[in-house]
């Protein structure tokens, strides 16, 4: 009975989490589309907070656990990450760069 509760755990931990998932991809597929169309206000925006962290004379080395996971790779995994996820946004402004030209000249084609 008891591998039945864990399953059963399992189970509704996979609802929440796919529901979570569902609500939070529209905030953050605005938050992206904002810094895909203001890539200077969002490098300011995170200089701004550096400023503001660095003046606060808050690190990150300071907080409990955090100079473990600096050294043990999380910032290469981010760095990682991050250069991915803005190959992936080239790839696909590019893409839809390319569609938007392909259109144009079968419209332009058409007789008016």
């Amino acid at each position: 009975m008891r591998v039945f509760k864990q399953v059963a755990r399992v189970r509704m931990a996979r609802s929440r989490m796919a529901a979570a998932r569902v609500q939070l991809s529209q905030p953050a597929g605005a938050l992206l589309g904002r810094g895909r169309e203001y890539p200077l206000t969002t490098v300011g925006l995170a200089a701004g907070t550096g400023f503001a962290l660095g003046s606060l004379n808050v690190q990150p080395l300071r907080v409990p656990g955090m100079a473990s996971l600096l050294g043990g790779g999380l910032a290469e995994a981010v760095t990682h990450g991050t250069r991915l996820l803005a190959e992936l946004a080239a790839l696909g402004a590019a893409a839809k760069a390319t569609g938007a030209d392909a259109a144009a000249p079968a419209a332009s084609d058409a007789p008016p």
